[in-house]
C-alpha cells in the first residue's frame, strides 16, 4: 500500500469499507475497498497516519484498533462531514469527504471512546429503553381508566396508588372485569420493568462508587451516579474541551427535569444525540 499516505478516510460499511487516501498536499492517491475484517491488516501496513471515519457504530473499535499500530484516529459526527461530499453521495465520495474534514482545523472530532465508556453508554441506552416501554403502559393504563371515567391525578405514584385500591375493590364501577385483568397485567408487566430498571440503577451506582472522575462528578448538588456515569461515557476526558465548564453545562440541561414519568422527556447531555431519562 502507498506509503505517502497522510490521511485515510474509511467509509465503514457492514460488511464493504470504502477507503480513500490523501498526501500531505491534500491529493487523492490511493482509492479502494477492503471487508471490514481486513482493515486494521491494511492499516498496520500503513506508515503512521490519520486515520478518519464517521463517529458511527463500530467506529471507535475499529480506531483503538488503529491507534495500537501507531495512527492517530479522527472520529466526526456524520453531519459535519457532510458538507464535503462532491457530487452524487456513494461510498467512495464520502470516503474522500471524511479525509478531506479529518484536514480542516475548525473540524470538531468525536473523542475515541475506552470500552468502559461504551459498556456504560449500552447500559444508559437500555435503561432509557425500558423506561420508554415502562411510560408506554403507564399512558395506556391512564387511558383505559380515563374512557371509562376515573380520572388519575399525574404522577407515576398516583395511578400506583389509584390502580391499588381499584383492583382491591371488585365492585368498583365503571371498571369491568375483562378491563381489572388487563389492568392487572399491566401492573404486572409497571412491576417487572421497575425490577429491571433497578438492576441498572444498581450497576450505575456500583460504577460511580469505583469511578474517580464519576465521585468527582457526584459532588455536585443534585448530581447522582445516574448522571455522573451517563456523562463520563458520553464525554469521557474531554482532550479538546475544559472537563469543569462541560460538567457544568451538562448538570444544568438536568435542572427542573422532574416530571410525571408519562409527560417524561429524555434530556441532551453535553454531548449533542445523547439522551438521558433521568427519571425513576
Amino acid at each position: 500500500m502507498n506509503t505517502k499516505i497522510s490521511v485515510l478516510g474509511i467509509d465503514i460499511g457492514k460488511n464493504l469499507c470504502s477507503l480513500v487516501g490523501l498526501d500531505a498536499s491534500g491529493a487523492v492517491v490511493l482509492r479502494r475497498r477492503a471487508k471490514r475484517e481486513t482493515l486494521v491488516g491494511l492499516a498496520a501496513q500503513l506508515s503512521p497516519c490519520v486515520v478518519a471515519m464517521e463517529a458511527c457504530c463500530g467506529a471507535h473499535h475499529l480506531g483503538r484498533l488503529f491507534a495500537t499500530h501507531g495512527h492517530e484516529v479522527r472520529l466526526m459526527s456524520p453531519e459535519y462531514v457532510r458538507p464535503y461530499v462532491k457530487a452524487q453521495k456513494n461510498d467512495d465520495r464520502d470516503a474522500e469527504a471524511i479525509a478531506e474534514a479529518a484536514t480542516r482545523p475548525t473540524m470538531r472530532f468525536v473523542e475515541l471512546k475506552t470500552q468502559d465508556q461504551l459498556d456504560i453508554q449500552t447500559l444508559h441506552r437500555s435503561r432509557d429503553r425500558l423506561i420508554g416501554e415502562r411510560t408506554a403502559l403507564i399512558n395506556q393504563a391512564r387511558a383505559i381508566l380515563l374512557e371509562r371515567g376515573i380520572v388519575v391525578p399525574k404522577g407515576k405514584r398516583h395511578l400506583e396508588e389509584r390502580l391499588g385500591v381499584l383492583l382491591d375493590e371488585p365492585d368498583e364501577q365503571g371498571l369491568s372485569g375483562r378491563m381489572r385483568r388487563l389492568i392487572a397485567d399491566v401492573r404486572v408487566q409497571w412491576q417487572e420493568l421497575d425490577k429491571r430498571i433497578a438492576v441498572f440503577d444498581a450497576e450505575f451506582a456500583a460504577f460511580a462508587k469505583e469511578n474517580e472522575d464519576a465521585r468527582r462528578l457526584a459532588t455536585i448538588p443534585g448530581v447522582g451516579a445516574l448522571i455522573a456515569s451517563a456523562l463520563l461515557a458520553a464525554i469521557g476526558k474531554q482532550r479538546h474541551s475544559n472537563m469543569g465548564a462541560i460538567s457544568r453545562r451538562g448538570w444544568a440541561l438536568f435542572q427542573g427535569k422532574r416530571q410525571p414519568a408519562e409527560s417524561q422527556n429524555c434530556s441532551g447531555s453535553a454531548n449533542v444525540g445523547t439522551p438521558i431519562c433521568v427519571n425513576n
